[in-house]
């Protein structure tokens, strides 16, 4: 047993040191008026821990672990107000760092790391998802004239399987136009659906050396200007490999490079797809499992949506709504590094179940992520 709860002992794998240089070059606690930036960061994570769905939630479960408090950094639960106040007014912009320096912080133990790389570059894949609001409340979402919708454009690593970089916008923020905003490094294998098959984007990633595989829209026009031969190890699915010329008006001015193009038969759901990349090297069933791989970015999306409390805000305000996405991550990315480093083959849904019901449990934490399920040794008898 542990004289500290588990979520008291989650929340010191954040080093404080972190959140004391972060605060100092946001200036997040001038006017903080008792509830200072880790408090308020220790709050959103608890309302992500604790699946509270309001204010009143999170302040009043704060509340029933009065003599727990102390072990988070917090010297009193906070009001519903003072919650309100400061998701409004504190900078989302500290949240976000704190995500990406948390990130680096466990990520230079390699805990993180749960795939084995096949290539020696790097691969990134790129995708958004929304997230749908009430245009009425949220009259800074703009998505259609009837709906509102917030949403976050993801780079995922491909080795941790979390994100290395996000960006949140409204709902009509393109794709397109935020990827042309990101700087990858040179060799890097970008692996996208086909809301990124721009050809102007995609000349300016072949221009910077970055390598990009992705589906093709189906209206897109080319010549063939040779064929490649497929080896006879080559998987069954793989129908043509060739090396083409875009012929479209405008395609074919912003790209005049010849591109590849691998055609693709998807089994299970009895339809064809083209690929389109600038990688001349790598074997076609090589480039058709990378694109495969993109998937895992739809499932990261789903687990946080899911398991994190996102779908509906405690804000209405820009400000409050990002906060509340950017202490989710930070919730996932703690939850993933639990994860990785137990013994237990834990699934995240349940790992993130188990914890909601033993948030204020006071056990040791690395003992139970490991043995669960296993009984408290006896207590000696009193003589």
């Amino acid at each position: 047993m542990a004289n500290i709860t588990l979520f008291a002992q989650i929340i010191r794998l954040i080093p404080r040191e972190i959140i004391q240089r972060l605060v100092k070059k946001h200036g997040t606690d001038k006017h903080a008026k008792g509830f200072n930036s880790w408090s308020h960061l220790v709050t959103m994570i608890f309302s992500q821990f604790s699946g509270s769905v309001s204010l009143r939630q999170i302040s009043e479960g704060l509340q029933s672990a009065t003599g727990n408090l102390n072990h988070l950094g917090l010297s009193r639960a906070p009001s519903k107000s003072n919650i309100s106040y400061q998701n409004a007014n504190r900078t989302s912009q500290f949240f976000e760092d704190v995500f990406y320096a948390l990130f680096q912080y466990l990520g230079q133990h390699g805990s993180l790391k749960q795939m084995k790389k096949r290539l020696k570059a790097k691969v990134c894949l790129i995708d958004s998802t929304l997230m749908s609001l009430c245009l009425e409340m949220y009259d800074w979402a703009l998505y259609t004239h009837t709906k509102g919708a917030v949403k976050m454009h993801t780079v995922l690593d491909f080795e941790t399987l979390l994100p290395e970089f996000v960006c949140i916008s409204n709902g009509k923020g393109a794709d397109n136009t935020i990827a042309k905003k990101l700087h990858f490094a040179r060799d890097t294998i970008v692996v996208a659906d086909r809301i990124y098959s721009d050809t102007e984007l995609l000349n300016h990633w072949d221009s910077t050396g970055v390598v990009f595989i992705v589906r093709g829209r189906d209206n897109i026009q080319f010549e063939s200007i040779r064929e490649r031969d497929l080896p006879d190890t080559t998987s069954q699915e793989i129908l043509i490999d060739e090396e083409v010329r875009l012929t479209g008006v405008e395609t074919a001015s912003k790209y005049p490079k010849k591109i590849r193009r691998i055609g693709i038969y998807n089994v299970q759901g009895g339809y064809t797809i083209d690929l389109y990349t600038n990688d001349f090297k790598h074997a076609a069933s090589t480039i058709a499992t990378l694109y495969r791989s993109r998937w895992k970015i739809e499932i990261f999306f789903r687990n946080l949506k899911q398991n994190l409390h996102i779908k509906s805000f405690l804000g209405t305000s820009q400000n409050a709504v990002e906060i509340q996405i950017w202490t989710a991550l930070i919730t996932i990315l703690l939850l993933q590094y639990l994860k990785r480093i137990a013994k237990h083959p834990w699934c995240l849904s349940n790992l993130t179940a188990s914890l909601r019901l033993n948030t204020f449990t006071k056990i040791d934490l690395f003992q139970w992520i490991n043995e669960p399920f296993s009984p408290p040794p006896d207590e000696p008898e009193i003589a």
